[in-house]
């Protein structure tokens, strides 16, 4: 189960180990004794890396971000201004798609680290800066095509990749995944109406 790569370092081996427990055992099965066990680590490793709970939280948060990042790659979608209304759709589908397929346990994982976060403030306040530099991408792009509520505008689509993830990883659509096609129809479908309409 441990997610170890050629060249990782033991921060991420840990925090990429951390990732998969949360997936595959929730939280309660994310101890510092069962990322070791699992990573193959000796006995004390994450202990030393990551002191306390919050701490191990903290580590799984932050390389949960960087996963993401490569996963939503907003940062390879074309300019909107020069593409339009299609290559947001296509390049905002795509990472949606991915989360829903090839990173379905890491989107599992972050709505564990999202609901701990309701009970822990400290995580809560970690969890929110970490989110804070996709919403600020996502407003960029929005407002590049013309949106005149930028803000109102980027929750309705956080909103609604986030309520599509969870319904198909952990709620009542889980037994099926919608093909890249429906993902795209619906953000066009959301999208034209926030900025033709």
């Amino acid at each position: 189960m441990s997610a170890r790569s050629a060249g990782a370092s033991r921060a991420d081996l840990i925090a990429d180990t951390a990732l998969a427990l949360l997936a595959d055992r929730g939280m309660r099965g994310l101890t510092h004794r069962a990322v070791d066990e699992t990573a193959g680590l000796p006995q004390g490793s994450t202990s030393n890396l990551a002191r306390t709970r919050q701490a191990l939280l903290e580590l799984a948060v932050r390389r949960l971000a960087e996963r993401e990042a490569r996963v939503l790659a907003l940062h390879e979608m074309p300019d909107p201004r020069t593409g339009g209304l299609d290559s947001l759709v296509n390049g905002l589908a795509l990472a949606t798609h991915r989360a829903l397929t090839r990173n379905r346990d890491l989107t599992l994982a972050r709505y564990e680290l999202a609901l701990e976060a309701t009970r822990r403030p400290e995580l809560r306040a970690y969890f929110d800066a970490t989110g804070a530099r996709f919403r600020d991408q996502l407003t960029t792009l929005v407002t590049a095509m013309g949106s005149t509520h930028p803000d109102r505008h980027v929750l309705s689509l956080v909103a609604w990749a986030d309520g599509l993830m969870f319904s198909c990883v952990a709620g009542s659509f889980g037994a099926r995944t919608p093909a890249l096609e429906e993902v795209r129809a619906g953000l066009r479908e959301l999208l034209e109406g926030m900025l033709r309409g």
